[in-house]
C-alpha cells in the first residue's frame, strides 16, 4: 500500500513533471563516477558492485520528523544508561526487569568489560535505528536498533550531492532541510569523548562492504583513514604512524569493525585487521572508542523486546515510539502464541543481522513450519517472532517507470555531549514487487529522505 500523498508530495511531483527525463540517466553517471558501492565477500570472492539507487526521494513533513526525532533521542538515551548500568551496576538484571540469564547468553554481552566504563559514560555514540511506517495506523513503529557498526548515512550525502546539481529545481522551490551538518555532528561526538590526540577512522580496507562510507566519511570528519597496521600502542597508548615514520598520539578511534577482530591480543587472535594491545589502552582510559566494546548486548533482537520497559524504568516515561508486537519463546505464554499462530507471524534469529536469519510464515510449507517450531523449542532463546506489519511502499523509478516497492528507513542518532538525530537518513527498498526484505546485503536499493515544510 502506498502512503497518501500529501501537498508536500504534490509539490514536488509538480516539479518533477517538468525535468528532462534525460537527467535521471545523468543521475545514474554521475554516482557511478564517485563510486558508491556495497562490496559484498560472499562465499570465498569479493564482488564489487554499485548500491542501486532511486530518484524519487522519501518525503517526511518536519512536523511528522519532529515526533520521530522525539522518540530517538528517547530511545537511544534509555540504551546508553541500559549498557552503562549493565557493564557496572546491572540494576535491571537484578531488579528483574531483564532476566540474568537472558543477558548472560546472549552473544554481545562481554563479561570481561563488566567494571569499566567509557569516556564520558557515552556508550551508543553512532545507532543506526530501523523504523518502518504502519500502514494500518499511520505510525512509525521501530524493527531494529544497530548500536555496534551501523552503516549507510554516506550514501543519503552523496545522493544529496548530486541532487543539488542535477535537480536544483528542488531546492530552490521547496523547503528542504539541509543535511550537510552530520560529518560536523560526528566530529563533535568524537571531540567530545577524546581523551588527547587526533581523531581517526580504523577500516579493516577495501574488501568491507562499506569501506565507500569508511573513506568518504573520514574526509567529511577531518578524521585520519587508517588501518590496523598504521596504528601501534605503546605503554597503553595508541599512536598513528604517519608518512614519515613520526607517531602522533590518537584521542579517539571511530572503529568500523566488530568487536571481535579488533584486537587480537584480547579477542580473535587470528584476526589481521585489529590493533594487538587496543582493548588495554581502552581500558586505562587512554583512548575512546566508537560505539563502545559491548555494545553487541542492544543490538541482539532479543533484548530489543526489553527497550520499551528500560525506557520506563531509566526515564520513568512512557516510549514515545513503540516496537513491533514482538514474543520471547523463551517465555512460556509466548512460546504458546507462536507455537499456535507462526503462519502469520515474521520469525527472526536473534544473532543474525542484514536481513539475514528472517522466515516469513505466511510463505513456508507445512514442512518447513513443522521443522521451524521443533527448532524453536529446542532453542527458544535463538529466536524472536513478530506480528508482520504492513508497512508502506514508497514510489521508486524502477526500469523507466515508476513502480511501488516495500521500503523502511534507517535514521541516525548521535551521541556526544547530547543527543542528536540527523535530519535525513537512509529510506531502503525492495527491488522486487512485494518483497519485505530491503536490506542492502539482500540486495536493496537506497533512496535520499527529504525532511520538509510548507
Amino acid at each position: 500500500m502506498l502512503e497518501k500523498s500529501t501537498e508536500l508530495h504534490k509539490r514536488f511531483w509538480d516539479i518533477f513533471a517538468q525535468q528532462d527525463r534525460q537527467k535521471i540517466n545523468e543521475f545514474q553517471t554521475y554516482m557511478d563516477k564517485f563510486a558508491v558501492n556495497f562490496n559484498l565477500y560472499k562465499d570465498g570472492n569479493f564482488i564489487e558492485q554499485s548500491l542501486p539507487f532511486d530518484v524519487i526521494p522519501r518525503i517526511i513533513s518536519k512536523q511528522e520528523f519532529s515526533k520521530i526525532e522525539k522518540g530517538l533521542i528517547q530511545r537511544v538515551t534509555a540504551l546508553n544508561l541500559f549498557l552503562e548500568d549493565l557493564y557496572t551496576d546491572a540494576k535491571i538484571v537484578k531488579e528483574g526487569i531483564i532476566p540474568q540469564e537472558f543477558v548472560d547468553s546472549a552473544s554481545g554481552y562481554l563479561k570481561e568489560f563488566v567494571g569499566f566504563s567509557p569516556s564520558k559514560k557515552v556508550r551508543t555514540h553512532i545507532n543506526g535505528i530501523d523504523l518502518v511506517k504502519d500502514s494500518s495506523d499511520d505510525e512509525w513503529v521501530i524493527l531494529e536498533d544497530n548500536l555496534r557498526v551501523p552503516s549507510g548515512a554516506s550514501y543519503p550525502l552523496s545522493i544529496r550531492d548530486t541532487y543539488r546539481k542535477i535537480y536544483p529545481d528542488f531546492f530552490e522551490n521547496l523547503k528542504i532541510e539541509p543535511i550537510k551538518d552530520y560529518p560536523k555532528i560526528i566530529q563533535n561526538a568524537m571531540d567530545y569523548v577524546n581523551t588527547g590526540g587526533i581523531n581517526v577512522v580504523l577500516t579493516p580496507g577495501r574488501f568491507n562492504s562499506a569501506y565507500y562510507e569508511h573513506s568518504y566519511l573520514a574526509q567529511e570528519i577531518g578524521a585520519q583513514l587508517v588501518r590496523a597496521h598504521e596504528l601501534v600502542v605503546i605503554d597503553k597508548k595508541v599512536y598513528f604512524k604517519n608518512y614519515n615514520g613520526k607517531k602522533v598520539l590518537v584521542g579517539s578511534i571511530y572503529k568500523r569493525l566488530d568487536d571481535e577482530f579488533i584486537d587480537p591480543e584480547f579477542f580473535n587472535p587470528e584476526s589481521l585487521i585489529g590493533v594487538p594491545g587496543l582493548i588495554g589502552a581502552y581500558l586505562a582510559g587512554n583512548v575512546a572508542l566508537m560505539n563502545a566494546v559491548g555494545n553487541g548486548v542492544s543490538d541482539d533482537k532479543g533484548i530489543y523486546y526489553f527497550v520499551p520497559k528500560m525506557i520506563e524504568y531509566y526515564l520513568g516515561e512512557k516510549p514515545i515510539l513503540k516496537n513491533a508486537p514482538t514474543y520471547l519463546p523463551y517465555f512460556k505464554e509466548d512460546m504458546d502464541y507462536v507455537m499456535n499462530n507462526m503462519e502469520k507471524l515474521v520469525i527472526k534469529d536473534v544473532a543474525e543481522a542484514g536481513g539475514y536469519g528472517v522466515l516469513f510464515g505466511h510463505s513456508m510449507t507445512a514442512l518447513q513450519i513443522k521443522d521451524l517450531k521443533a527448532t524453536i523449542k529446542a532453542e527458544p532463546r535463538r529466536f524472536i517472532a513478530q506480528e508482520l506489519i504492513e508497512f508502506y511502499d514508497e514510489k521508486c523509478y524502477l526500469n523507466n517507470q515508476l513502480e511501488d516497492r516495500k521500503a523502511d528507513f534507517r535514521a541516525y542518532v548521535v551521541m556526544g555531549e547530547d543527543v542528536k538525530v540527523w535530519n535525513c537518513g537512509l529510506t531502503r527498498y525492495a527491488l522486487e514487487a512485494g518483497n519485505y526484505l530491503v536490506n542492502s546485503s539482500q540486495g536493496g536499493g537506497f533512496k535520499d529522505t527529504w525532511v520538509m515544510e510548507l
